[in-house]
Order: structure tokens, then sequence, then C-alpha cells
């Protein structure tokens, strides 16, 4: 169990860790694959809040490009994270924003059990916030 526990956890540093020096991280092409595949429909593909789906939200979709911007030039890791994840509610649609933490946690990846899927979560969430952080001017 613990051998198949420490698997999980390289597993999901492996999500978060540069692929190398010379190329771009391997975090980062993960980020933005993420980003397109469940940010871009309302944040845009540029992340300026300009996606196909926001003149139907009930509220304006942020920039997420001038995040850093927004608070005194330090980008808000926790908080994105948090955003992210379900922590800290958004609304839209008169809702919240989708909870991606639990997105990304189901159904268990690689024949992972919950503590290995619940790893992978927060890895792609990580890499998700590494490549929003990117793109900050």
């Amino acid at each position: 169990m613990r051998a198949r526990l420490a698997f999980s956890v390289l597993a999901a540093l492996g999500l978060v860790l540069p692929a190398g020096a010379d190329e771009q991280p391997e975090t980062l092409l993960l980020g933005a694959e993420l980003f397109v595949q469940h940010c871009a429909s309302c944040h845009g593909g540029s992340a300026t809040g300009d996606g196909p789906l926001a003149p139907l939200l009930t509220v304006p979709v942020p920039d997420l490009t001038g995040l850093s911007a927004r608070n005194d030039g330090v980008f808000p890791m926790l908080e994105v994270v948090h955003t992210i994840d379900g922590r800290v509610g958004r609304q839209a649609h008169g809702g919240p924003m989708p909870i991606w933490g639990v997105v990304f946690n189901e159904p268990p990846q690689f024949g992972l059990d919950d503590q290995g899927a619940l790893l992978e979560a927060r890895g792609r969430i990580m890499a998700l916030t590494l490549w929003l952080e990117s793109i900050q001017p």
C-alpha cells in the first residue's frame, strides 16, 4: 500500500515538474490543454473573458490575464487554486462556477485508488494554475 501511495505521489508530482530546461515545461502544456478543454468556452482562448458562452452568463467573465495586475503585481496562486477546486465560490449562470476539483478527481485515472486520484486532480489543478501564472503580462 505504501509503495502504491508513493508511486501516486510521484506521478502527481510529475504533472507539475518541468520537462527540461530546453523545452516548454510539460506542466505548462498540460495546463494549456486543460484550459482549452474546461475554461476557454467562458474565458476565451486568450483567457481575456471573451469565450463563446460569456454573453450568456449573468455576470461578466473575468480577464484571467489580469490576475496579477489586480493583485498589486503578484499572482494570487492560492486564490486561483481555491477558485478552480471549488473552495472559493464564483457566480456564473446565476450559480457557482463549475467545481473543477471534482471533475478532475472523477473517475480515478490509471487504476489509481481514491488517494491517487485526489493527487492526480491536485496535479492537474496546479498545472492549470501555473499556466495561468505564465500568461500574466
